[in-house]
């Protein structure tokens, strides 16, 4: 097959490790900047274009950046149109990078989520406050990614502040309750398909709440728990996620969700499980893909 990974830069781990298991398994894999594809959308022949020539490929492993979602999931878009398979579609990718409807949509699927509560008016903030059980609560901006423009706040005062101030520059927020129990650590199950292949737990750094590896956390392979692999499955399938990493939290009432990465990072979960997930997506594809094939549900 011709595989086309949607990706900023070859260079990257994950985009370069799945090249890499691409042509290991035989196919043709390259690596295509969608910020630098152009599209015509024509009634019978829509095609995507890219360094002046249109790209013809069975499948695409799309890799777009959080900044890039809104053109990044129109290129996938316009290949699902051309009946090209795509590892996760452009609505599923949409869908998850939305956190305010991943976890409206998490919630209807009866996933266990922290108490969280949106409110658009600083009028409200105390009420707002009391809704997730009060301080210590945790502030997050929906556009924020990697840990960035998450707060910790421990008291009711330093709440109020934090949220007046982000909603002074216009920044959508979610408060949620601090899960205290997790001890500064998460779990992070890599879904492909309909069963977790790989799992990590993500230590914060000393005196960090936050356990991004990008914020200076370590990663160790753990054993999740039935309740925890039932909990990523179910979750990747209310998105409609094909591969996907879910965040979850240890809390004293089972594993709660904080989010669903549709593009999870490979370098993390290899280095520290030593299990090869890129060919496991590799794998999952020719399960899925072949010549022709397009993608099992098509949306607008």
């Amino acid at each position: 097959m011709r595989i086309a990974i949607l990706s900023r830069k070859g260079s990257l781990y994950s985009t370069s490790r799945l090249k890499q298991a691409a042509e290991e398994a035989g196919h043709e894999a390259f690596v295509v900047d969608y910020l630098r594809c152009y599209m015509n959308i024509a009634t019978h022949r829509p095609s995507v274009v890219y360094g002046g020539k249109n790209l013809h490929v069975d499948a695409i492993i799309p890799r777009i950046g959080a900044s890039n979602t809104f053109y990044g999931t129109a290129v996938v878009r316009q290949f699902e149109m051309m009946g090209v398979y795509p590892l996760n579609e452009s609505q599923a990718i949409s869908r998850s990078r939305d956190k305010l409807r991943c976890l409206q949509l998490l919630s209807r699927r009866g996933i266990g989520l922290p108490v969280t509560s949106f409110a658009h008016s600083t009028k409200d903030v105390e009420g707002v406050i009391e809704l997730v059980g009060g301080a210590p609560l945790v502030v997050k901006i929906l556009e924020g990614t990697q840990g960035i423009g998450v707060v910790l706040c421990e008291n009711a005062k330093a709440a109020e502040s934090v949220i007046e101030a982000f909603r002074g520059v216009n920044a959508n927020i979610l408060v949620q309750e601090f899960i205290k129990e997790a001890g500064g650590a998460d779990l992070r199950a890599f879904v492909v398909g309909d069963r977790v292949v790989a799992a990590m737990m993500r230590q914060g750094a000393p005196g960090e709440f936050r356990s991004n590896l990008h914020r200076g956390g370590h990663a160790e392979k753990v054993k999740l728990t039935p309740e925890e692999r039932s909990t990523a499955v179910r979750s990747a399938k209310a998105m409609g996620l094909r591969v996907c990493g879910v965040d979850m939290l240890r809390s004293n009432h089972g594993p709660v969700v904080m989010e669903v990465n549709s593009s999870p990072g490979l370098e993390g979960i290899e280095k520290s499980t030593g299990i090869d997930v890129a060919g496991k997506i590799i794998k999952f594809i020719e399960a899925k893909a072949s010549p022709g094939k397009t993608s099992d549900r098509i949306k607008g």
